[in-house]
């Protein structure tokens, strides 16, 4: 499995971003997709898990503002954020948890100006 994420970029604070993630496999047998990401000095943190059968958990700082979604046709999974902040300045990592293995697509920068 590989994952391709696109989308970051540079966004003014309280701005929208949408990441996309795309697998090279089908989603249809991947037990989970989501999205973390790694702030710089900091640890990375989970933003959202979304299950095979569409139930998504988000991280509490991501709640309300940030949306997943996934287009099987295409393979595709998205992420839409909404009132962006400084803090959610980060490397965003795509990632797929299939047949207990665990599988990462290479980040793509996120920067929030304030």
């Amino acid at each position: 499995v590989q994952l391709q994420a696109s989308g970051g970029g540079l966004v003014e604070a309280g701005g929208s971003l949408v990441l996309s993630c795309t697998a090279s496999g089908d989603m249809f047998s991947f037990n989970v997709m989501g999205w973390s990401r790694q702030a710089p000095g900091k640890e990375r943190e989970l933003v959202v898990a979304i299950s095979r059968r569409g139930n998504a958990n988000y991280g509490d700082s991501v709640e309300d503002r940030f949306t997943v979604s996934r287009d099987m046709a295409k393979n595709t999974m998205y992420l839409q954020m909404n009132s962006l902040k400084s803090e959610d300045t980060a490397v965003y990592y795509c990632f797929a948890s299939v047949n207990g293995n665990m599988y990462n697509g290479q980040g793509t920068l996120v920067t929030v100006s304030s």
